[in-house]
């Protein structure tokens, strides 16, 4: 097991630098950073002080190293627009998008995982079909239209939930619907599907031929062997929720890291994107991980050697 977590740490690591390279390398080729931060009246003094402060009198490997050294350090660079230090801005918006990625998580299992397993269990019947179709509009629904519709429902039709912001505590209900809709179906499907596999395994056979209760036999013996697939799932959800709720908090106005990024990304404020894309990925790459470690708890056949 500790061979496995040094293993996928040296991965997330190089998962990491790959990134850095290409944000670097992006970066410099949108062109001269000196024409974001000066204007037509700046002197030549300026720009050859500018120069020796951004590094950019250096080879390209040289500026690289220097970028790769500050960002060890937790230093981003300075934002552009609000001319403030980039982790400064990020942590004020962390709070925001942690609470709509993990509110659209907890929905997404809270609903898809009883789906499955129900729709799996009372196969061909009424509540089956339900949940397929339900499945089918969940995935095939775009998210901007989702969000726009429930937004005109609730917020301007009925007016019993906020259509925007984070002022209330009801605010949370709409963007986390919508952000967590399309995953809820595919954990309904993806637990229906490894359900109806576990219950025709020669073990239920067994369990029931012993007089097994029906629901000892669905909820510990059944769910619990079709954990894994859903796992594995479950850790890229994490992830996508977290780092793809960028089309969600634009449209509801959701002051999030989603929303910064869109706001550094028309503004030309790359060291504030660049900053924000690398917390993307860390948060992506720390979710993965997390999903390795859980499976040898869930599953104790599975062992890393």
């Amino acid at each position: 097991m500790q061979r496995f977590l040094i293993r996928r740490a040296l991965i997330a690591i190089a998962i990491l630098l790959i990134v850095s390279v290409i944000i670097f390398a992006m970066s410099r080729a949108a062109g001269d950073p000196r024409h974001v931060f000066l204007d037509d009246y700046a002197t030549e003094e300026d720009w050859e002080h500018l120069s020796a402060g951004l590094g950019l009198d250096k080879p390209y490997y040289q500026q690289y190293f220097i970028f790769l050294g500050e960002a060890v350090r937790g230093n981003l660079g300075v934002s552009i627009q609000q001319g403030r230090p980039v982790m400064e801005v990020i942590w004020e918006r962390l709070p925001a998008t942690f609470q709509l990625g993990l509110t659209s998580f907890c929905f997404s299992v809270i609903i898809g995982f009883p789906l499955g397993v129900l729709s799996a269990v009372r196969r061909g019947t009424v509540l089956d079909t339900f949940a397929k179709g339900m499945a089918l509009i969940g995935q095939s629904a775009p998210v901007f239209w989702l969000g726009l519709m429930l937004m005109f429902f609730f917020a301007v039709t009925l007016d019993v939930l906020p259509p925007y912001g984070r002022q209330q505590t009801t605010s949370i209900v709409l963007p986390a619907v919508t952000l967590g809709w399309f995953f809820v179906a595919a954990n309904l499907r993806l637990i229906r599907s490894a359900m109806l596999d576990v219950l025709d395994s020669e073990y239920i056979k067994l369990a029931r031929a012993k007089g097994v209760p029906p629901r000892t036999i669905i909820w510990k013996h059944g769910l619990r062997n079709a954990l894994i697939p859903a796992i594995t799932y479950a850790g890229v959800t994490l992830g996508g929720l977290v780092t793809g709720s960028v089309v969600v908090e634009t449209v509801f106005a959701w002051p999030g890291l989603g929303q910064l990024a869109i706001q550094s990304l028309f503004g030309n404020d790359y060291p504030l994107l660049q900053g924000v894309v690398i917390v993307f990925t860390l948060m992506y790459v720390m979710a993965s991980l997390m999903v390795d470690v859980l499976y040898s708890y869930v599953d104790p056949r599975i062992r890393y050697t």
